[in-house]
């Protein structure tokens, strides 16, 4: 220290001081509490205003679930044990009803000695979709999810495993003869050739070959009808196929509207127009009353096939929209980057451009999956036996729970939560995944 410095300062420290932690109205619950429900006259009023209401909503939900009654055999029982025990004037959930009655909301009247075929296809369904939703999976396990849909419908309708054996061979027969012509005569006409050779082979060689293989090795399980269908069983059905099949397709109509040949634009424009216009239970009617008209006499096409096929197409109409914001968000560098390398329109789309917009879709996809199965409640207006309507007015006019309100929906609204709820947050796991603006 200088002279000059030792007379102007009387003091310079050598060790710095370790930090002090912040004031305790600075940090922690406190300062979270300040800065979120009371920074200011407008935030304090809302919140006390909602501290309000959930004060009257826990004041009269809560007792009704603290007394709650799990062991009853009916709705007159259950209100008898609320009253011994809590007395007359208390009030209880009778989840005994869902005690009793779970097999039906699960499984609709699916004969109960066979509820180990939906659950082994629900099993099922979880190693199908491993490999297609988390890429530690192994590749392999592809093939069986391309497989599985064919062995669940076998396993819910039952009937002969060669028919979808001769099913499964006709698709393999068709992609080996496109993959030998596409080289040869062009991608149209391949196409073209697939699509007669598989209809075809499905109109003249499925049912005779099935009919005589199932002769010679019998290999057939118990069918179920699909009047037997309800429940969770049938919404999951639903809406687990429609999703599947609705987004290869929104992604062909979402090119299609896009696409620089005009019978092409049209046909998809018009497409998505009409089916966009009209409500879902419009379709669901047309799937149940209008289509049988159009059919060959004597022809019967399964109820729920038919409502799976329009599901899937009025879904695919809102996702090929969703599917074109995407594109339309791309930069129009990318396309001119994939002209660059050489690719050829196919290419392009698989490798650079569909890639990109489905990422930047992900939020409107899963939004659009999330409506479609819940929307799966409306076919009770079709006469099927769904677990919010249908399930539940079957159980409330047994004599036993004729009254009870509350708890069926609940507990249907619950799985329901569970489900969407499921799937909103592996939108936002795939999102984390695949965010590369940071890198």
């Amino acid at each position: 220290m200088s002279e000059i410095h030792a007379q102007t300062v009387p003091f310079v420290r050598e060790t710095m001081l370790p930090p002090s932690a912040p004031p305790r109205s600075e940090a922690g619950a406190v300062r979270w509490l300040r800065d979120n429900l009371f920074s200011g006259p407008m935030n304090i009023a809302l919140t006390v205003l909602g501290l309000m209401i959930l004060y009257v909503v826990f004041q009269a939900v809560l007792p009704w679930l603290l007394h709650s009654v799990w062991n009853a055999t009916s709705l007159g029982e259950c209100r008898e044990i609320v009253a011994r025990t809590w007395g007359p004037d208390a009030s209880g959930a009778c989840w005994a009803m869902i005690r009793e009655r779970w097999p039906q909301y699960l499984f609709g009247f699916y004969p109960a000695d066979l509820y180990w075929r939906p659950t082994l296809a629900f099993a099922l369904l979880f190693v199908a979709l491993a490999p297609v939703l988390f890429s530690g999976v192994p590749r392999p396990l592809l093939w069986f999810s391309a497989v599985y849909p064919m062995l669940a419908f076998w396993l819910l309708w039952g009937g002969s495993v060669w028919w979808w054996v001769m099913v499964i061979a006709g698709l393999a027969l068709t992609y080996a003869v496109f993959r030998l012509a596409v080289l040869r005569l062009g991608a149209i006409v391949a196409g073209t050739l697939a699509v007669v050779l598989l209809a075809a082979w499905s109109v003249y060689a499925v049912a005779p070959l099935s009919g005589r293989l199932d002769q010679v090795i019998p290999a057939a399980i118990t069918p179920v009808a699909s009047d037997r269908f309800g429940g969770f069983l049938l919404s999951i059905t639903i809406g687990v196929t429609a999703i599947g099949g609705s987004l290869p397709l929104g992604i062909l109509l979402a090119l299609g509207r896009r696409s620089d040949m005009p019978l092409v634009k049209s046909l998809a424009v018009g497409f998505i127009e009409v089916v966009r216009g009209v409500p879902l239970i419009t379709v669901l009617f047309t799937a149940s009353l209008l289509l049988q008209y159009f059919l060959p006499p004597r022809v019967q096409f399964d109820i729920i096939l038919r409502v799976i096929i329009m599901a899937t197409l009025f879904a695919a109409a809102y996702i090929a929209e969703v599917i074109r914001g995407g594109l339309a968000a791309l930069p129009r560098g990318q396309y001119e980057a994939a002209d660059s390398l050489g690719m050829d329109y196919w290419q392009a789309q698989r490798l650079i451009i569909m890639p990109q917009a489905l990422k930047i879709s992900i939020p409107g996809i899963v939004s659009s999956f999330i409506g479609l199965f819940k929307d799966t409640t409306l076919v009770a207006f079709v006469a099927l036996n769904d677990p919010l309507k249908g399930i539940t007015q079957i159980v409330r006019s047994d004599i036993n729970w004729k009254g009870i309100y509350w708890e069926p929906y609940v507990f249907v609204g619950a799985i329901f939560f569970l489900i969407c709820f499921g799937m909103s947050r592996y939108s936002m796991y795939l999102e984390r995944r695949l965010k590369r603006d940071h890198r």
